[in-house]
């Protein structure tokens, strides 16, 4: 009996920032390995989602990463730098539009730095749960003057069209083995997925600018002796003022992002969690290189 052919590729989803690419990379997967936020810049890393289809013998390693954007400090230079390093790797691209914003130059941007690179690119016209059915046509006749591979408009949130998108992409990749085990979901280290967690949280709480100096770092993670996984992370700020807001009066934000950050860790993870959350001022962290090197970015 033949052994059946499997197909495998590393696909880089790319886009303006807020345009759905976490929430599309979770879809597809089938569970969450990316947060999610109404904030742009909520991706600050590349990170692998992995879907295996048993039933088309193929797996897709979905990149997700941070929205291109003009940056203004030295970790959004960074950001850009993640995003073209991952199209140079890439076996095909997901390139991501929000159907209720009219296609700008940073699209235009984007789909230019895309022909350049070579990568096979379906165009994916996200959010059609909540855009009218005429801007979605306008957004596919448009895009389609870059004469990419496909065009499939899609709602993450709902989950209309994944099933096309995944056609599309499954027919780019070239036959080969599985990069992971087909039970994996994503390579991202558990210590980066639980500060990511706790700072969608803050993300949904904190004003416009704030949230973009706030950055988590998981100092230690261990499962004890009575099964309870303890997390202790660092909330790091760039200002005192900010310190102040990101603790809350009395304490009461940390203790409610730590709560709801808690049961999400809990849920992910199939265990009790203790999660111990300190908050520390480091100046002008995302201008700084080394410290930017420091917390991993």
């Amino acid at each position: 009996m033949t052994e059946a052919l499997t197909r495998s590729g590393f696909i880089s989803i790319v886009g303006r920032p807020n345009v759905g690419k976490s929430t599309l990379v979770n879809a597809l997967v089938g569970e969450k390995v990316a947060i999610t936020s109404s904030r742009p810049q909520t991706t600050r890393n590349t990170i692998r989602g992995v879907a295996t289809l048993p039933d088309r013998t193929a797996q897709l390693v979905l990149v997700d990463t941070p929205g291109i954007h003009k940056p203004r400090t030295a970790l959004g230079e960074r950001l850009n730098t993640l995003v073209y390093g991952s199209l140079a790797e890439a076996d095909a691209v997901l390139f991501v539009l929000d159907a209720r914003q009219a296609i700008g130059p940073g699209d235009r941007l984007i789909a230019e730095r895309l022909q350049a690179a070579g990568s096979p690119v379906v165009t994916v016209v996200n959010k059609i749960d909540i855009a009218s059915k005429d801007d979605v046509l306008v957004q596919l006749a448009e895009a389609g003057e870059w004469d990419f591979a496909a065009y499939v408009p899609v709602s993450a949130r709902t989950g209309d069209g994944l099933g096309a998108v995944t056609d599309e992409l499954v027919g780019l990749l070239e036959p080969g083995p599985f990069f992971f085990p087909p039970d994996a979901t994503s390579d991202q280290p558990d210590s980066q997925l639980a500060g990511e967690i706790v700072r969608e949280k803050y993300l949904a709480r904190l004003h416009e600018e704030l949230p973009h100096s706030v950055a988590v770092v998981v100092d230690e993670m261990e499962t004890q002796d009575n099964d309870v996984l303890r997390i202790e992370a660092t909330v790091y700020v760039e200002r005192d003022s900010q310190k102040g807001m990101v603790i809350g009066k009395g304490g009461s934000v940390v203790r409610d992002v730590g709560t709801e950050a808690r049961r999400d860790l809990e849920r992910i993870f199939g265990t009790k969690v203790y999660l111990d959350l300190r908050v520390r001022v480091e100046k002008d962290w995302q201008r700084n290189d080394e410290t930017l090197d420091r917390l991993g970015f």
